[in-house]
C-alpha cells in the first residue's frame, strides 16, 4: 500500500507545498514541486533529513561571553541532539576569528563545528 507524506520546500521563497508518495521505503512520485529543487527535497527529506545546527558556546576572555556557532554542513537530524549535547562544556578563548573550528568531527559526522562570527579579546574593543 502506498503512503503519502507531505512536505513544505524550503528552498526558495516559492515553499511549494510538495507530497511524495512511497512504498516500502521507495519513492514513487513527488507531486507539488515548480522545480527541480523541490523534488530533490521531498526526496532528501524523507530519506535522510539534514539541518544545520546553530547554537552557542562560553567564551573566555572574550568581548562577549558568548559565541555564536554552527555546524559547517548539514548533519542528520538525528544527530543534532547529539551534536549539542557535545558542545556543552565548550569554552574557546578570544579572539576568534570566522569559520574558525571549534569543535571537529561532532557526534562522529565528521562535521566540524565552526564560529559563526570574530570574537575579540576583552582588552581589544572592536573598530566602532
Amino acid at each position: 500500500m502506498a503512503n503519502k507524506h507531505d512536505f513544505v520546500c524550503i528552498n526558495c521563497p516559492m515553499s511549494c507545498s510538495l507530497e511524495l508518495t512511497e512504498e516500502n521505503g521507495e519513492i514513487l512520485e513527488v507531486t507539488g514541486n515548480d522545480c527541480k529543487i523541490g523534488k530533490r527535497y521531498a526526496e532528501e527529506e524523507f530519506k535522510d533529513p539534514r539541518r544545520v545546527v546553530t547554537t552557542t558556546v562560553s567564551v573566555r576572555s572574550g568581548s562577549l561571553p558568548m559565541l555564536p556557532v554552527r555546524s559547517a554542513e548539514a548533519i542528520p537530524k538525528r544527530l543534532i541532539t547529539d551534536a549539542v549535547k557535545s558542545l556543552e562544556g565548550i569554552v574557546v578563548d578570544a579572539p576568534v576569528k570566522l569559520d574558525q573550528v571549534v569543535l571537529e568531527d561532532v557526534a562522529g559526522t565528521g562535521v566540524n563545528i565552526i564560529a559563526s562570527r570574530d570574537l575579540a579579546s576583552a582588552s581589544i574593543q572592536p573598530n566602532t
